[in-house]
């Protein structure tokens, strides 16, 4: 479909927002609006363009990822993977932050690594091949 240009936002329910916005203040997300709407939904968006509304209408308090953390392979999105100039400085700033680096992958010239939010979602920081 030619009329598609971009990912305009991700979707991702959340327990607690104040507790989600804190975690992604820290990486340099900025508050817009919130709660808004029926669901309700909070927006958050990163100076690069990255906007992330965040659904607060969770009903489990639990820290398991359903996607990713089950014996059982459910069909959905598993994670976000946010593209980074430099993997190594982005690392070093994510464990200065006191966020734990869940996995980390070097393959074929690209880095990446994981981390969890503290719903369990999870977020990979991708260096492309040649940067």
């Amino acid at each position: 479909m030619k009329e598609i240009t971009r990912i305009n936002h991700v979707g991702l329910r959340v327990n607690d927002f104040e507790v989600t916005r804190t975690f992604y203040e820290k990486l340099g997300f900025l508050f817009l609006v919130g709660p808004v709407g029926p669901e309700p939904v909070a927006i958050m968006e990163h100076p690069s363009g990255v906007n992330i509304n965040f659904i607060l209408n969770a009903n489990t308090n639990g820290t398991e990822n359903v996607l990713m953390d089950s014996t059982q392979k459910h069909t959905g999105f598993t994670h976000i993977a946010l593209e980074v100039s430099n993997a190594e400085s982005a690392k070093k700033e994510i464990i200065s932050l006191g966020v734990n680096i869940t996995e980390e992958v070097e393959y074929e010239g690209a880095k990446f690594f994981f981390i969890r939010d503290p719903d369990a979602n999870v977020i990979e920081f991708h260096q492309p091949a040649g940067n």
